[in-house]
């Protein structure tokens, strides 16, 4: 008797279990855990918010929201549902637009009845909200370059009523201010490529005065100036690529003498063009400056060499083409990409003609400037991409022409340059995405069907590369 009461009481159970999806044990109801299910998405936007990972995905049902991660399955959950529903707060490519801030995470997002605004989250659903509501009601403020400097969140914004400008935030209501409205009236000044240099933030702009120039700002309206006016009158000299170079602001710009490489110590005197790499109006293309031990590193065209790798000490003698691997005007050297700083060696993708699209690495000499391994043997290309520097050693993406694209890792040596998993064997790739150093781990999205992406980690070796979620 008491045999077949035991088995009624499970068959109720289960009967309850399939009708609510939960089980009665004494007087508690357990819930079932959740299933988890691939995201339609890769994760994007992955930051480190003191040891914790915060990202933007889209599980299929909530459309593209907050998530962060603990590293484990059960730690990486969905912050908050901020649009509810099947919408999303986030845009679906929203790679730059988390940041951490003193402990403190900030994102623009979209809660369905405010538009796109200013928000912030502590890795709780109560304590991920909208810092302000900049652009009041319903339409967008749209805050974008968001940049930290010395505790301060500095970004662009529209508030309905003086366009684009620039803004700050201490994270409160109250603290979330117009900086200065530089382009005054309803025009943007449409403040862009904003940085740090030593705690003051350069950006351009345009006063509507004298075109998109140069400014600087210690977050007060009288400290918020133009620096120079490169391109006299109206025109503009459109800095970009600005970079913090030893507490030097680096940057490309045009005058009379095309896109070339300029400095500034926030003077008028002391922004200078550093060299005509291209001589005349013809531009050398700089770009991707990259600050390895106060010397300057960006890839340029003088005309005769194609886009290969410079150097600048801040002088015009000392801004010299570091190496013409590929010799020639030749179209492959388009594909200088991907300048990363790992423990004052600089690491790139570069083809020299012969082997194809190959991870290359510079000491700043011609001699040290190497091919540090032919990881697709022959004139193939690896496609080294995602460089990212964790522990002083290089982790990145490459195709070896049989495994696919996979994870691998560099100690700047062709014996320490090595496949560290193949997740999916054989030929296919899962393709690793998105790499994020969190306090000496790597996570990194994998795909693993069209339109599936799970979150992967890794130390480095093989068993310690595994699924984090689902």
């Amino acid at each position: 008797m008491k045999l077949r009461k035991m088995k009624m009481k499970s068959a109720r159970q289960l009967a309850t279990f399939i009708l609510t999806g939960s089980i009665a044990v004494g007087t508690q109801l357990l819930a079932a855990t959740p299933a988890r299910s691939a995201w339609n998405f890769v994760p994007s936007s992955l930051t480190n918010v003191n040891g914790t990972l915060y990202f933007v995905a889209d599980n299929g049902s909530q459309g593209y929201e907050l998530w962060k991660s603990n590293g484990t399955a059960a730690g990486t959950v969905l912050v908050k549902d901020i649009f509810p529903g099947s919408g999303s707060s986030f845009w679906q490519f929203s790679q730059k637009f988390l940041i951490n801030v003193k402990g403190t995470l900030y994102f623009a997002a979209d809660n369905g009845s405010q538009g796109r605004d200013l928000w912030k989250s502590d890795g709780t659903a109560a304590g991920t909200v909208l810092v302000k509501d900049i652009f009041p009601g319903s339409g967008s403020s749209f805050p974008f370059d968001l940049t930290n400097v010395n505790g301060t969140l500095y970004f662009n914004a529209n508030n309905n009523s003086q366009g684009y400008e620039l803004w700050k935030s201490n994270g409160t209501t109250a603290g979330t201010v117009l900086v200065k409205d530089i382009h005054p009236g309803p025009n943007s000044s449409d403040a862009r490529a904003l940085a740090n240099v030593n705690g003051t933030l350069y950006f351009s702009a345009n006063n509507g005065r004298v075109g998109r120039e140069l400014w600087k700002s210690d977050g007060t309206a009288a400290g918020t100036v133009l620096v120079k006016d490169i391109m006299p009158g109206i025109h503009s000299s459109l800095p970009q690529n600005l970079a913090n170079v030893s507490g030097t602001v680096y940057f490309s710009a045009v005058n009379s003498q095309g896109y070339e490489l300029w400095k500034s110590d926030g003077t008028a005197a002391g922004t200078l063009l550093v060299k005509d790499i291209r001589p005349g109006y013809t531009s050398s293309f700089l770009r991707n400056l990259t600050n390895v031990n106060g010397t300057a590193y960006f890839g340029a065209n003088n005309g005769t060499e194609g886009l290969e790798l410079w150097k600048s000490d801040g002088t015009t003698a000392g801004t010299v083409l570091v190496k013409d691997i590929n010799p020639g005007n030749n179209f492959n050297n388009a594909f200088l990409q991907f300048l990363t700083n790992v423990n004052g060696t600089l690491y790139f993708r570069h083809s020299n003609g012969t082997q194809g699209l190959e991870l290359w690495k510079s000491d700043g000499t011609t001699a040290g400037t190497v091919l540090v391994k032919d990881i697709a043997p022959g004139s193939g290309s690896s496609f080294p991409r995602f460089l990212i520097n964790v522990n002083n050693k290089l982790y990145f993406s490459a195709n070896d022409g049989s495994n696919g694209y996979e994870l691998w890792k560099s100690d700047g040596t062709t014996a320490g340059t090595v496949l560290v998993k193949d997740i999916f064997p054989g030929s296919s790739s899962s393709n690793p995405t998105a790499l994020t150093n969190v306090n000496g781990t790597a996570f990194f999205g994998v795909e693993i069907a069209p339109g599936q992406y799970e979150l992967w980690k890794t130390n480095g070796t093989a068993t310690t590369t595994v699924k984090v979620y689902p």
